[in-house]
């Protein structure tokens, strides 16, 4: 597992893209939200957290934080 080192605190490469993917995911809120998107959407609240865990996956794919190690 990538580990990276915050001031002498280890922590796992996916919580970083974690909080990297809050504002990738509040950011494409903001402009759905602005073309009028959120009209069509049934449960906001559901569609955000769905946007949320596919910007993380996009990510985490993208960094390669959930490779392993052998």
């Amino acid at each position: 597992m990538i580990e990276v080192n915050i001031f002498g605190v280890q922590l796992p490469w996916l919580l970083v893209v974690a909080g990297g993917a809050l504002p990738c995911s509040w950011a494409t809120r903001r402009l759905l939200a602005l073309v009028g998107a959120y009209r069509w959407i049934w449960h906001p609240a559901l569609f955000d957290l769905a946007l949320y865990v596919l910007v993380l996956c996009a990510l985490a794919s993208l960094t390669g934080a959930t490779a392993t190690s052998s």
